[in-house]
């Protein structure tokens, strides 16, 4: 009992902590869902991982029980991501859809964090922060360098 205490507990705040990191990057590009809103998606999918599917579960519903939250996890969290995605009144550009991404994946990482997978947590994470750190210099520098006058303006950093 005390071995699932104290793995319980490490799952749940490495979830708190991974989605908190990823909402910082949201809240220092001053998006609507920052720290608190992305910590609280991670830590809500690892409590349901953990709650149906405790560590010392018996292993062979495993795969069922996952897919069937990974299932829901997925449905719920596309109607919180919608709600961050705006469309500018001139119908040009839309806003959000990073947001609505990383709040996405940030459920994905807390079920990653309730089952204990601890390496495809960390690449996930990392490639994740990668994405985030340097994607958008990546992208506005292939625009730069590949649009021609006709295309449409280079998405803007407002994702």
């Amino acid at each position: 009992m005390e071995g699932d205490l104290l793995a319980i507990s490490m799952r749940l705040a490495a979830s708190v902590l991974v989605g908190g990191l990823i909402g910082l990057n949201r809240d220092l590009h001053h998006k609507p869902a920052g720290v608190r809103t992305h910590a609280l998606v991670s830590l809500g999918t690892a409590l349901m991982i953990v709650v149906i599917l405790p560590p010392s579960a018996d292993e062979s519903h495993r795969y069922d029980a996952v897919s069937r939250i990974v299932q829901g996890v997925l449905t719920g969290i596309g109607f919180l991501g919608a709600g961050v995605i705006l469309r500018s009144p001139d119908k040009q550009h839309i806003r959000g859809l990073t947001t609505a991404a990383t709040i996405w994946v940030t459920a994905l990482l807390g079920v990653a964090c309730g089952l204990g997978a601890w390496i495809p947590l960390g690449i996930a994470f990392v490639l994740g922060a990668v994405v985030l750190l340097f994607g958008g210099r990546v992208e506005r520098a292939l625009h730069r360098r590949w649009s021609t006058p006709d295309d449409e303006s280079p998405p803007s950093s407002s994702t």
